[in-house]
């Protein structure tokens, strides 16, 4: 198989930028830096595809490449299947995947179509071009740990001793060490803490320890535990790798009475075939989900009630426990655990306050390839927004931390009325030629108004509209409407089949007048309805901002000219 590389510098394949950086970043979602199997189209998450097939592959590719700036291109589940005339403020390309009508919304229907060659997982970012690597969770996960901190340092007599803000003097204990998980060890130290992460699959480890995304790593437990003993004691950040499953790991530590502060998780548990259970081999594990999926099911499933089980009872032990979005309590709960859902996802646990202000995921790359070009965005960040520590500590230590993988690319938190102030200035440094050449802005699909997930991002909303998916549909169409080069709307995600919506947008900083007046509009608008979404749900900050930052909410109007 041809090694699949984006292109770099300033020289067009394309017709032009608009339709040469999707071309780019789908081609960087399958760089072998990137994609955990390329081979097979997966970018992450065990089964996030950039496209169908090759076939579908070369065909997108090729549509790409002749595409003009007043034609939109529709892929469909990975397939490029219609070229329409629009006009140069629609987007480029619109991307459905993986969505089925409710009662059909199963993981044993998704893959019988799937088998038939008519859909494909598109997971959040693989499907809509727009992953950048390990990276690109690290930031969200690296403010999960900082809210942790901050948590642990405002409780009274601050019993973990830790420093303000810092997990200083911590021992985080975690499993998965893939795609999304290998931004966990990291994200720890980064945040000064010591942290041990189990994987079954031991090449997952050798490449976090590569990339520069994990200190160490152990096939022996007992080594693997002292090393990480010996740094929470010694109040030192390091990342331990040990291989084993993390059923049987996280409940032997919780036997031996493990001195551990903070319990996660990070496997692929969304979707069953993609949790080995325990008893398989990893060499079989493939094998064994294809000949019996449905026995494969209930295995994975009894590995996640006790791989849960041990993270309840490290929380009746005092740690701080919380699920990160990987549908595990469910898996484990329809495992046979009644516990399950004890502790919290981290979204209502951490993160909802920044999503009330509209923060959220921000990230961008260089089509150029040149990581000067990222290193001059990073000072332009650093000079719009001083005031703003934690971005600022942020970005000191991505650049001393963070190895690029495929094109050079940065990611931040920024909210409403600051995402577009950084796109205006890229564009501007594009047009001086201070960049090489143009940068794509995007995000996660992870964000404050992009997603309904009652086991992740709405988990636990104030007016109970966990389930509503009115509003991810309503972010893609005002982003389409907005000038977005790109937009997406999914199923499944990180939390699998029939458990949430999700939408996704990218815009391109050309150096053009139109390129800024699209990037006004969407990177105000995109973050607006995160805003919008919160005050709507009741809450009290979401509401202020909008107050302060002129969004205008017909309903939260009405309710003060009332009062």
């Amino acid at each position: 198989m041809t090694t699949i590389r984006s292109p770099r510098g300033n020289t067009l394949t394309a017709r032009s930028w608009q339709t040469e950086a999707p071309m780019r970043m789908l081609m960087n979602n399958l760089d072998p830096e990137v994609a955990e199997r390329p081979e097979d189209l997966v970018v992450y998450g065990g089964t996030g595809k950039a496209a169908r097939n090759w076939e579908c592959y070369d065909a997108i590719i090729g549509t790409l490449e002749t595409l003009a700036d007043d034609e939109t291109l529709l892929v469909q589940s990975g397939k490029p299947v219609g070229v329409f005339r629009t006009h140069e403020w629609a987007p480029r390309v619109l991307i459905a995947n993986s969505n089925l009508v409710g009662d059909w919304a199963t993981w044993p229907e998704f893959r019988k179509l799937e088998a038939e060659g008519l859909t494909m997982y598109g997971q959040m970012t693989a499907g809509s071009w727009i992953y950048i690597g390990t990276q690109g969770i690290l930031q969200g996960t690296y403010e999960t740990f900082g809210a942790i901190a901050r948590k642990f340092a405002a409780e009274p007599g601050n019993r973990h001793g830790n420093g303000a803000g810092t997990l200083i003097g911590t021992l985080t204990l975690t499993g998965g060490c893939g795609g999304m998980g290998g931004a966990q060890p990291l994200a720890v130290t980064m945040n000064d803490g010591a942290v041990l992460v189990v994987d079954v699959d031991e090449s997952r480890l050798e490449r976090r320890v590569k990339h520069g995304y994990l200190d160490e790593y152990w096939t022996d437990l007992d080594k693997a535990v002292a090393r990480a003993l010996e740094a929470k004691n010694e109040r030192r950040a390091l990342s331990v790798g040990i291989v084993g499953n993390a059923a049987t790991v996280f409940t032997e530590l919780l036997e031996r009475g493990i001195a551990i502060d903070i319990v996660t998780d990070q496997t692929s548990a969304h979707d069953p075939l993609s949790y080995l259970p325990e008893g398989i081999s990893v060499a079989d594990w493939h094998t064994e989900a294809a000949r019996d999926p449905d026995g494969f099911t209930l295995k994975a499933r009894a590995s996640m009630a006790k791989h849960v089980r041990a993270m309840v009872g490290f929380m009746d032990a005092g740690a701080e426990v919380f699920d990160y979005g990987n549908s595990i309590r469910e898996e484990a709960r329809l495992g046979g655990f009644e516990r399950a859902f004890e502790f919290p996802g981290f979204v209502p646990a951490y993160i909802r306050p920044l999503f009330c202000e509209g923060k959220g995921p921000f990230r961008w790359a260089a089509l150029s390839g040149d990581p000067a070009d990222i290193a001059a965005t990073d000072r332009a960040i650093l000079e719009l927004f001083p005031a703003d520590e934690h971005l600022v500590r942020w970005i000191t230590k991505a650049q001393e931390k963070v190895r690029f993988e495929g094109l050079p690319a940065r990611i931040c938190w920024l909210g409403y009325k600051e995402r577009h102030l950084a796109g205006l200035k890229f564009n501007e440094m594009v047009a001086s030629g201070e960049l090489s050449a143009p940068v794509v802005i995007g995000r996660d699909h992870l964000d404050s108004g992009s997603v309904a997930s009652p086991y992740r991002e709405t988990e636990s909303m104030a007016d109970g509209s966990d389930a509503i998916a009115d509003w991810p549909l309503l972010n893609a169409l005002l982003n389409t409407a907005s000038g977005a080069t790109w937009v997406s709307i999914h199923h499944g995600g990180g939390v699998g089949m029939g458990r949430s919506i999700h939408a996704g947008q990218v815009i391109v900083a050309d150096g053009t007048e139109l390129a800024a007046q699209k990037i006004e509009r969407v990177l105000i608008n995109d973050p607006g309805t995160g805003v919008m979404r919160h005050v709507d749900a009741g809450y009290e900050r979401a509401k202020d901002v909008a107050r302060d930052r002129g969004l205008r909410v017909p309903m939260d109007e009405r309710s003060e000219s009332e009062g």
